[in-house]
């Protein structure tokens, strides 16, 4: 029997042994055979799908077709998922929001269409069919879509360089058409595949100086309007033109600044800030018309086309010698306009406690604009100023934004006679009015003291937008940043650590003075994520040479004892990345043990 037994044991122990070496086989195969990996086109419709099918996992039959078409139309419009809760309340305070939103577009698109050097229409075209679009596909509640003044100049100043909107103004307008339809594709490629790195390029840094000397330059441009005349000169009459369109440009500029004074005191005055620019407009167009100013040297809007956004498929060039330059143009707008609104929108977001979509705002940005191309619009993005008024006046939803785009609406088929005679000192003053924003000193200082090559970056970009070009303070900004990115790798931080007494926290001992080291053991941390080739001997160097000077202290410390205690264990803490480089670790072999955390 207890031969059986033994039978038995030993076989038993055979079929484990054998089954744990199909197993080793088996994994062998796997490493020698392994599977390729996905391919590069299989990882772009990994990249759509992710986008629009978030919870395609949950379904456990793939080829279930109505609920991949939900899930997709889900994906694409986010307003058929928080539709379903609306209620009236809500529709109450968008409507508030929406018209309050109105008062501030209407002035502010007129101005900003005269700032890319086109016709008055086209401003209030873009704070149409645009935010309409947004509503549907957008995933911010407080944004506010419509033109803006960077985007406006960036164009402006980049579009004039192909052609002069003076000599062939409707050659100017199918080329900033055409660059709005690039922008629009750019745009939604970066959300199709989640390239929405790109827009990491800008660094908040550069962001801050960027906007300030885009600020700087429109308030310099806006002295021609709010002067009244296209070009300084000599005549006679200058004097009297100057004095007539400079009274009244700051007369209002001055009550436009004095009504967000006490919006910004009182906040349940957030509406008189909002609605002084439209107020601005009824004033001076009413005195302009009584007065008869016009007939005395002030400049005014004149005629505005009334109507619906009429279609331009047929304007926008895709032939021709200018094609590549104007779908550059299309990429820098692109970049600025996404930048500047995905700021907007997860600051908001952030306040509001809800998580803004990134790539999913990049699609909805990159669709505005291309259905915004074929109906006379330009390039529209998120506006700091009336993304602030819309959070104020009360927004519940994207629906604000429907609101202002009907009012606008409504304004452009009944209302554009009215504006006839408002003056182009008041575009300027209203335009001008906006700048205060754009320049924050504050952050200017708090980015000094926090980075000092963020700084180097933000006055690059401040700089070279105010004496170069917009393009040039971009590439600016951008070359100091990737410098500053490069720097990083090659020379990442590294500190020595110690233990907090009466805690199990290590912490710098530079910066923590009463850390306590312990003898014999050397805690080091590497700041960087990337730790490869380019660094790997940078940080090596520093190692060896802070254990040098740790056994060279120690052995002062013991020169006056027998024993000597060494450097005996390395520790490094590599939590910012788990696979560290090889090479760190086996340059320090030598020591008698080298452990990693």
């Amino acid at each position: 029997m207890a031969a059986a037994l033994a039978t038995e044991s030993s076989s038993n122990v055979q079929e484990m042994l054998d089954i744990e070496q199909n197993k080793s086989n088996e994994r062998a195969q796997w490493v020698l055979n392994a599977p390729k990996p996905p391919g590069f086109w299989q990882e772009l419709v990994n990249s759509v799908r992710e986008t629009f099918f978030p919870h395609r996992r949950k379904f456990k039959n793939e080829h279930d077709g109505f609920n991949l078409v939900f899930t997709f139309l889900h994906g694409l419009f986010p307003i058929l998922h928080w539709c379903r809760n609306y209620k009236a309340s809500k529709f109450r305070n968008d409507l508030m929001a929406g018209l309050t939103l109105a008062s501030l577009c209407i002035p502010q698109s007129i101005g900003y269409a005269t700032l890319a050097k086109l016709d008055p229409q086209y401003g209030l075209y873009t704070s149409v069919v645009p935010p309409l679009i947004y509503a549907v596909m957008g995933t911010s509640r407080e944004i506010a879509i419509g033109p803006v003044a960077v985007v406006s100049l960036l164009l402006s100043s980049m579009i004039q360089k192909v052609q002069d909107p003076l000599a062939n103004p409707i050659a100017y307008r199918n080329f900033v058409l055409t660059a709005t339809f690039f922008a629009g594709i750019f745009q939604a490629s970066f959300g199709l595949f989640r390239l929405g790195f790109l827009i990491d390029i800008l660094s908040h840094a550069a962001v801050v100086g960027f906007m300030a000397g885009a600020a700087m330059v429109i308030g310099l441009q806006q002295l021609k309007g709010l002067l009244g005349i296209p070009h300084f000169t000599n005549k006679t009459d200058a004097i009297s033109v100057v004095k007539a369109n400079f009274i009244l440009g700051c007369s209002f500029l001055c009550f436009i600044l004095t009504t967000r004074y006490l919006g910004r005191k009182k906040r349940k005055l957030f509406w008189l800030p909002a609605i002084a620019p439209l107020v601005s407009v009824i004033l001076s167009t009413l005195f302009v018309f009584l007065t008869r100013a016009d007939k005395h040297g002030v400049k005014i809007v004149k005629h505005i086309d009334r109507g619906l956004n009429p279609s331009s498929v047929h304007q926008i060039q895709f032939h021709g010698q200018h094609v590549g330059e104007v779908a550059k143009i299309g990429f820098v707008a692109a970049i600025v306009a996404l930048a500047e609104a995905i700021a907007v929108g997860r600051s908001f977001a952030s306040i509001k406690g809800y998580r803004l979509d990134g790539n999913k705002e990049m699609v909805a940005m990159g669709f505005m604009n291309i259905v915004g191309s074929f109906t006379s619009c330009y390039v529209a993005t998120g506006s700091f100023s009336r993304s602030a008024v819309n959070f104020r006046a009360g927004c519940e939803s994207t629906v604000s934004n429907i609101v202002m785009a009907i009012t606008v609406l409504i304004s452009l088929e009944f209302f554009t006679r009215l504006l006839y005679y408002t003056p182009m000192a008041i575009l300027a003053s209203i335009i001008m009015s906006a700048l205060p924003g754009l320049i924050d000193f504050n952050e200017f200082y708090n980015i000094w003291k926090v980075d000092k090559l963020d700084f180097l970056a933000c006055i690059g970009a401040f700089f070279g937008v105010l004496f170069a070009s917009v393009e040039i303070g971009l590439l600016v900004a951008v070359t100091i940043s990737f410098a500053k990115i490069i720097l990083i790798s090659i020379q990442p931080g590294t500190e020595k650590l110690g233990k907090l007494p009466g805690t199990d926290l290590f912490c710098d001992v530079d910066q923590y003075p009463m850390a306590v080291k312990t003898p014999g053991i050397l805690i080091i941390r590497v700041k960087s994520a990337l730790l490869c080739f380019a660094n790997a001997n940078s940080v090596r160097e520093r190692i060896m040479r802070w254990i040098t000077e740790e056994e060279e202290e120690e052995e002062k410390e013991s020169s006056q004892r027998k024993a000597r205690k060494n450097t005996q264990l390395v520790l490094l803490d590599l939590s910012s990345k788990f696979n560290f480089c090889i090479n760190i670790t086996v340059s320090l072999i030598n020591f008698k043990r080298v452990e990693t955390f």
